[in-house]
């Protein structure tokens, strides 16, 4: 058993307080939140089961967790109301239309300028 395996596998939950297995090794009746979506269930206020442990070079802490609910215990997923659809589209009616020029875009600009790129860089248009 290599030691990377070894860290990820707690079956007991001794070690990080809930069962922890390895990457793609769970055991059968355990699902993820999109695992549960695909299945047309959510987790429904039930406590994580189990969880999904990997070794990452790309997280501070060294490795990736995934959270896993138990499918027994899922619920089925709401079905969207015409007031939900209707508040979804408003918000994204917010998230295309400037907030400066107030026109409204096909497409959600970056959050990170906050607006229209027209707005966001004037002196660049000036110059073309």
């Amino acid at each position: 058993m290599s030691a990377a395996y070894a860290q990820c596998y707690d079956p007991t939950g001794a070690r990080y307080g809930v069962p922890t297995f390895p990457w793609r090794l769970a055991p059968d009746g355990y699902a993820t939140r999109r695992q549960l979506r695909v299945l047309g269930l959510r987790p429904g206020g039930q406590p994580v089961a189990a969880q999904l442990m990997r070794r990452s070079r790309r997280r501070k802490a060294g490795v990736s967790i995934a959270f896993l609910y138990r499918v027994d215990l899922a619920k089925p997923v709401r079905p969207m109301t015409s007031r939900k659809w209707g508040a979804l589209a408003l918000a994204m009616l917010a998230r295309r239309t400037c907030p400066k020029c107030r026109v409204v875009y096909s497409y959600c600009f970056p959050t990170s300028l906050g607006m229209c790129v027209l707005c966001a860089f004037p002196e660049e248009q000036c110059a073309a």
